[in-house]
């Protein structure tokens, strides 16, 4: 099963941690894995490459942890990006129940 964690600091997103795999199918296969991972990814590209903000980033393939924190003030744009994120995430978890996948959101 996939865990999400969002931290939150009020409604501002701050980080987030994914770690597992959904074990719908198997390795290579599995097409909720596939489709977390290209929405984690592709957050993470569009940050870096969109945005000016700080932030610590961590991918761990074998171990299908996934990590990503703001070390500083979120703009707007990132915040933007981070909602959407948690969008697709909520919708596959919508799509494929809390067998495969499950969020939660923390205060920091």
């Amino acid at each position: 099963m996939i865990q999400v964690v969002v931290y939150r600091e009020r409604e501002c997103t701050k980080g987030i941690q994914i770690q597992g795999h959904a074990g719908y199918d198997e390795y290579g296969r599995d097409i909720i894995c596939a489709a977390v991972s290209v929405l984690a990814l592709n957050t993470f590209n569009s940050i870096e490459t969109f945005t000016e903000d700080a932030f610590f980033g961590e991918v761990k393939e074998e171990e299908g942890r996934f990590e990503l924190h703001f070390s500083e003030t979120v703009s707007p744009e990132s915040q933007l990006l981070m909602d959407s994120l948690i969008l697709g995430l909520q919708s596959i978890l919508e799509s494929y129940g809390k067998k495969y996948i499950r969020i939660r959101f923390e205060e920091v």
